[in-house]
C-alpha cells in the first residue's frame, strides 16, 4: 500500500496546473514530510535528523496572504496519518483553551494550565493550527507555559502565521513575558517562510466585483460565490461554514456570522447598526485579510451615528490593508448625502474608491500609515 505523503499531494496539484512551482512552498512541503516520518518514528527520528538534546516537534509555516500557508495546512492535515488529530482556527483554540481554565480554577488542583495542556494531550496527538496571531495579553500570558507542556506531553503542532515568531505580540502589554514562547518556537518548531511570487488569494479574485449597487438577492449571490471562491470552501457545505466570537478587548466579544482563512461575512447592521466603536474595528481589521459587508444603505440625516461608525469601520480596514466587497443600495459618493460629519465622509468616499483599486487590492494585509 502506498503511504500517503504532503510531497505526493502537491506535486499533484502543481502537475494539473492548480499549483505554479513555488521554491518556498517546496521546502515546506519537505519539512512537513519530515514532519510526518517523524511522527510515525514516534520521534527518534527527529532527534537523529536535528542533532537537538531537544527534539522539535512541529511546524511554523508564515508569509503574507495568499502564499499558500493554509492550503499546506490542509496537505498535511490530510496525508499525515496520525491519530488523533485535530485542526482548529488558534483564535478558536484559545477561547477553548480559556474556558477550560476558567474551569480548572476552580477546582483548585495544582497548575490549571498544565492540567488543561494535560487534558488536550490525551485528546489529540497533532494540532493544526492555521492562523497564529496574539493580540491580546490574556493569550500571551499563557502561551509559552502551555505551549511547552502541550509540546513536553508528545503533542506536534503545525501552525501558520502572517508574521515571524520575532513578530508575535510585537508591542503587547509586558511583552517580555511572552518572549519565552517565541524562544520555544525557535527550538523545538522547524521554521519556514512562505513569500512566493504568486498571491493566489488576489488571483481568486480577479475578476470579482468588489463594490455591488443596489443590494438584493442577486448581489448577494454575488458576494456568496465571491466567499467560497477565495476561501476554497465547497458550496455545498455552506451550512458549516465556521462561525466565530471574535475577541474585541474588555471582555466583548462579536460575533462573526462567516469566518474562514482571514475572510469574515458581516452585515452593515451588525457592525455599524449597534453601538461599536475603534476598538471593534480595529480587532476585525488585524484578525482578518478581506471583509465582506452586506446591506450597506444609503444614510440620511436621521443615520449620523450609522455613518460616523462606517467612517471610523472603514479607517480600520483602510489602515490595515484589508480588501472590501460589499453591496451597497449607492455608490460610495452617494451613501451620506448630507448630515452631521459630511465632511468628514468625504474621506471615507475615497477611501473606499482607492479600495477597489488594483494597486490596494495588491497589497499585503497589515497597517499602513497615510
Amino acid at each position: 500500500m502506498t503511504i500517503k505523503s504532503v510531497g505526493r499531494a502537491y506535486a499533484a496539484l502543481v502537475a494539473a496546473g492548480e499549483l505554479k512551482p513555488d521554491e518556498d512552498q517546496a521546502r515546506a512541503v519537505q519539512a512537513l514530510d519530515r514532519f510526518a516520518e517523524a511522527l510515525r518514528d514516534n520521534g527518534g527520528f527527529l532527534g537523529r535528523l536535528f542533532g537537538k538534546k531537544e527534539r522539535r516537534c512541529g511546524v511554523y509555516l508564515w508569509g503574507g496572504v495568499g502564499r499558500g500557508k493554509s492550503m499546506l495546512m490542509d496537505l498535511a492535515f490530510d496525508n499525515i496519518a496520525v491519530e488523533p488529530k485535530r485542526r482548529t482556527h488558534f483564535h478558536a483554540f484559545m477561547l477553548e483553551v480559556h474556558a477550560r481554565l476558567r474551569d480548572a480554577r476552580r477546582s483548585e488542583e495544582g497548575d490549571p494550565v498544565i492540567r488543561v495542556a494535560e487534558q488536550i494531550a490525551e485528546e489529540v496527538r497533532f494540532l493544526a493550527f492555521d492562523e497564529m496571531m496574539v493580540t491580546n495579553s490574556a493569550d500571551a500570558m499563557i502561551m509559552s507555559r502551555l505551549f511547552t507542556a502541550l509540546i513536553d506531553e508528545g503533542v506536534a503542532i503545525v501552525t501558520t502565521s502572517n508574521r515571524p515568531p520575532g513578530d508575535l505580540y510585537k508591542d503587547g502589554l509586558n511583552r517580555e513575558l511572552f518572549l519565552p514562547f517565541i524562544d520555544l518556537i525557535d527550538r523545538r518548531m522547524e521554521v519556514l517562510p512562505l513569500n512566493g511570487p504568486t498571491d493566489y488569494r488576489l488571483d481568486r479574485m480577479q475578476g470579482l466585483d468588489t463594490w455591488l449597487v443596489p443590494n438584493g438577492p442577486e448581489a448577494t449571490a454575488m458576494l456568496s460565490r465571491a466567499f467560497f471562491q477565495m476561501t476554497d470552501y465547497p458550496v455545498e457545505d455552506r451550512a458549516k461554514v465556521p462561525t466565530e466570537e471574535l475577541d474585541v478587548g474588555g471582555g466583548r466579544t462579536l460575533h462573526v456570522p462567516k469566518s474562514l482563512k482571514g475572510v469574515a461575512v458581516f452585515s452593515f447592521k451588525r457592525l455599524c447598526g449597534e453601538a461599536r466603536g475603534a476598538a471593534d474595528y480595529l480587532a476585525i481589521a488585524r484578525r482578518f485579510h478581506t471583509v465582506i459587508i452586506v446591506g450597506i444603505p444609503v444614510m440620511g440625516r436621521e443615520m449620523r451615528n450609522e455613518a460616523a461608525r462606517f467612517v471610523t469601520l472603514i479607517d480600520a480596514l483602510y489602515e490595515h490593508r484589508v480588501k472590501l466587497l460589499a453591496a451597497a443600495d449607492a455608490e460610495p459618493e452617494n451613501l451620506y448625502p448630507a448630515g452631521d460629519g459630511r465632511f468628514e465622509f468625504d474621506r471615507t468616499v475615497s477611501r473606499l474608491e482607492e479600495m477597489q483599486s488594483a494597486g490596494y487590492l495588491g497589497e499585503g494585509h497589515g497597517l499602513h500609515e497615510d
